[in-house]
């Protein structure tokens, strides 16, 4: 199986740290709103990758976080020491506590992550369940001579570091980073790449009389909250050891989120090796352009529900291009996605349950074994889904028994995870919306379509489809 390595820049065959078994990490949500279709991308190439490994024999330990402190909203311009923590932000706007507001997105997270059939990892790792052990990783890193203190917090030393013989931003894609590109540095730190292990409460830190924020707790430096780039690497090791298979994470987070993590961790264990492979998924398009919530256009699974939308349908459409490339998201394009894979489903479903299979012919044969050669290759192939729902459908279209067709299918679909093979489950639909259907079709039949059409709205925004017959006159 090969894999492209972001840190080599190469396809690599993989060939994990212990045989026959693999260590993954994904860089989960940030859940102080709710998540795009540009995050679930991520989050469906981390479930294909382990779906993957798993069919093909390995034992997969993964580890997912969820950054619930720390991440500050600085990050969007270009400096992730600085601005506010994105949890007291939303708490502000919602009136509600940090805490609320993180046990609130974290559901909707994991309701979407069951609606797009992802594997759960061995376990999902909240920043703020493991606050001790990402102490523990800064008093290691600050023993090993790479630290220094500031008015806002206690942060690492990168020209400190690369004295010590060691190469920071492998990883980017930029040849020289410039923190705070956008915004104006911090004029204390003493390198523009440096970056914050703990921050300081903002009611003690520069002498400021703020109000105390909800999230923070004691360390041995002074009262405070954890860097955002602190996590990922102290509940990873924590969890997979100081040396682990497969990191993944969006684009976005390799030139400095990810370079942050190899420097700290290797920092804190004396140079070994973190990572062995690193993983990272393209940005996805909205009508050719980016996508934003200043924009409109950061569309959630609820959004695409509201236009009749099954999630499996945006997971086949994320199979329709190749992790490493750009995906342009329209309308359109899902609508060709969905009845795409409502046609497969449906062709898939017709074979379940037959029976009296027929030795096959020698050309049949070398059919079907042909096909099943092919599907692999295009998945260990660094994951060449779009290949490998070509031949899906070259399957689906041959002359094979239907028996046999069912059979490759039903493996397949272990990595697919399209429930393809699944009887198609009978929604039940509640009673609110039974009435609110009955009345609308009262008015269809009384010719007043303007308040039968806010209705279809009312219906369509509680995730049902309206599909009308024609009024017979």
């Amino acid at each position: 199986m090969k894999l492209y390595n972001s840190l080599t820049r190469k396809l690599e065959e993989f060939k994990p740290i212990v045989s026959g078994k693999a260590g993954v990490y994904t860089c989960g949500p940030t859940v102080y709103d709710y998540i795009h279709i540009g995050n679930w991308r991520t989050y469906v190439l981390g479930d294909l990758l382990v779906r993957t490994l798993t069919w093909n024999g390995f034992k997969i330990d993964y580890i997912m976080n969820i950054t619930d402190v720390g991440h500050l909203t600085g990050d969007n311009a270009g400096d992730a020491d600085t601005g506010e923590d994105r949890m007291e932000k939303a708490a502000e706007r919602e009136g509600k506590t940090a805490w609320e507001i993180a046990k609130f997105y974290t559901q909707d997270f994991l309701a979407g992550y069951d609606k797009l059939n992802l594997i759960k990892p061995k376990q999902f790792t909240k920043a703020t369940e493991h606050i001790a052990e990402q102490i523990e990783l800064v008093k290691k890193i600050e023993a090993a001579g790479f630290t220094y203190k500031i008015e806002d917090g206690i942060y690492f030393d990168i020209q400190a570091y690369e004295a010590a013989g060691n190469t920071y931003g492998a990883l980017s894609t930029l040849d020289q980073r410039e923190a705070g590109a956008r915004i104006e540095p911090n004029p204390d730190k003493k390198d523009r790449r440096d970056f914050a292990l703990w921050k300081f409460s903002p009611s003690t830190a520069l002498g400021a009389v703020v109000p105390k924020r909800e999230m923070e707790w004691d360390s041995p430096w002074g009262v405070g909250f954890p860097g955002w780039h602190v996590e990922c690497s102290a509940m990873s090791m924590g969890y997979l050891g100081e040396q682990f298979d497969i990191h993944i994470g969006g684009e976005d987070l390799r030139s400095t989120h990810h370079p942050n993590e190899i420097a700290q961790s290797e920092a804190a264990t004396g140079k070994k090796p973190f990572v062995k492979y690193w993983l990272h998924g393209a940005h996805l398009l909205v009508e050719g352009g980016r996508m934003g919530k200043s924009l409109g256009n950061a569309y959630t699974l609820a959004d695409l529900t509201k236009r009749g939308f099954e999630p499996l349908a945006l997971r086949y459409f994320y199979l329709t291009g190749h992790y490493r490339k750009q995906l342009n998201f329209t309308f359109e394009a899902l609508g060709a996605a969905s009845e795409a894979y409502k046609k497969l489903r449906q062709v898939a479903g017709s074979w379940l349950g037959q029976k009296g299979r027929t030795s096959l012919s020698q050309e049949k044969l070398e059919k079907l074994q042909g096909l099943s050669l092919k599907f692999r290759q295009a998945v260990e192939n660094d994951l060449n889904f779009p290949e490998a729902l070509a031949v899906v459908w070259e399957m689906a279209k041959s002359n094979l028994p239907e028996q046999d067709k069912s059979e490759l299918m039903t493996d397949w679909d272990q990595v697919l995870g399209l429930k393809l093979t699944e009887p198609p489950q009978k929604v039940k639909v509640p009673e609110e919306v039974e009435k609110l259907m009955a009345e609308r079709e009262r008015l269809r039949q009384a010719g007043d379509f303007s308040k039968a059409d806010k209705l279809r709205e009312e219906i369509e925004e509680k995730g049902f489809k309206v599909e009308d017959d024609k009024i017979k006159a």
